[in-house]
């Protein structure tokens, strides 16, 4: 799509369809996006929503003179399991860690949804700077909401997480009354949680709005899940293509090659606004500023500790909780995950 020089956009505008010729329908569920006339897939939203983000990157470019945020994908490393040790599961007779991951990527993107319940409101009194045409001005305006749907779906159309279920069922064959989902989900860290967590830790200066502070900590986090989801994407797509190693004739990695093109939007819109955020002047409750570049700063290192610590050992042991229960029913179990470990990357 050409890049245009509008900067203003309705919430009916960021949330357009591009026209296409032929729906897509997954599992017979009838999903988001669709088709042209020569097979290429288009991706939901994205009639006015690809070309404003990239008119803001180029605004902001143009008035701060400065890069925007990039987030290298290889900070995540290769997914775990990787493909060969999928592969093996498979091969050998023991898919179910792999359906429990499917399932546990689809349910994450679901809670993705979440961030529709942003309610920025006028983000004007935070900041020095004018925030008009910039992505940030569009948080609450289309961009958050189109993010929703895009995670969970829209009125009779499914989102990534049916479609990711979706992938599921028809690489293996599977229905979902056939699976102990909520006891898979229970094991994989998706259990009851504890009704009071206590407060949310403070990073920031304590002028600085708190409600402000949790809108640019959530979006970081989404952020990283976005980037690293990239590895996911391709670890899936490796195996879920192979005909020779599940059902679908390759359906199920196509659909979630589809689910890469959604998400690229999601990364664009996100990077750009917190690169806005970085760029700008915050502006305290009692009118003292602040440094954009160090607010951010502050956020992004604390969540990036996270996302490349606690949560990816979080993830791996969760995964590995499966492999290694599911191992434990199968007559060569010991085998199978001794081959398992020694396939490890």
């Amino acid at each position: 799509m050409a890049v245009t020089a509008q900067l203003e956009f309705t919430e009916a505008e960021l949330l357009a369809d591009v026209e296409v010729e032929e729906p897509l329908i997954a599992g017979g569920v009838r999903c988001h996006g669709g088709f042209t006339a020569d097979g290429t897939y288009v991706s939901p939203r994205t009639k006015y929503r690809v070309p404003a983000i990239e008119a803001w990157r180029e605004h902001h470019q143009e008035v701060f003179g400065k890069a925007p945020i990039e987030v290298p994908m290889e900070l995540w490393g290769d997914h775990y399991p990787n493909v060969a040790q999928a592969r093996l599961l498979i091969e050998t007779g023991v898919p179910e860690p792999l359906i429990a991951t499917l399932t546990r990527i689809g349910t994450v993107e679901g809670y993705g949804a979440n961030i529709r319940s942003l309610h920025p409101g006028d983000l004007r009194r935070h900041f020095v700077e004018d925030i008009d045409g910039t992505a940030l001005a569009h948080l609450g305006g289309g961009l958050f909401e189109a993010h929703g749907r895009d995670e969970a779906g829209w009125e009779e159309e499914a989102g990534h997480k049916d479609m990711w279920f979706a992938a599921r069922d028809i690489a293996f064959e599977t229905r979902a009354e056939d699976l102990d989902i909520e006891g898979t989900l229970a094991r994989m860290g998706f259990g009851p949680r504890a009704r009071d967590a206590g407060p949310v830790e403070r990073l920031l200066p304590a002028d600085i709005d708190a409600e402000l502070e949790l809108m640019v900590s959530f979006m970081i986090r989404v952020l990283f899940i976005e980037v690293s989801a990239f590895h996911t994407f391709r670890w899936a797509e490796a195996w879920l293509s192979d005909p020779d190693l599940v059902a679908g004739d390759g359906a199920a990695g196509r659909l979630v090659s589809y689910i890469r093109c959604d998400e690229t939007p999601h990364v664009g819109y996100l990077a750009t606004a917190l690169t806005e955020l970085r760029d700008r002047t915050w502006i305290g409750e009692g009118g003292k500023r602040h440094d954009g570049a160090e607010m951010i700063s502050r956020l992004w290192d604390h969540f990036l500790a996270q996302s490349l610590g606690p949560g990816r050992e979080q993830s791996r042991a969760a995964v590995l909780g499966e492999v290694e229960r599911w191992c434990a029913r199968h007559q060569r179990g010991a085998d199978i995950l001794a081959e398992f470990h020694s396939l490890a990357t």
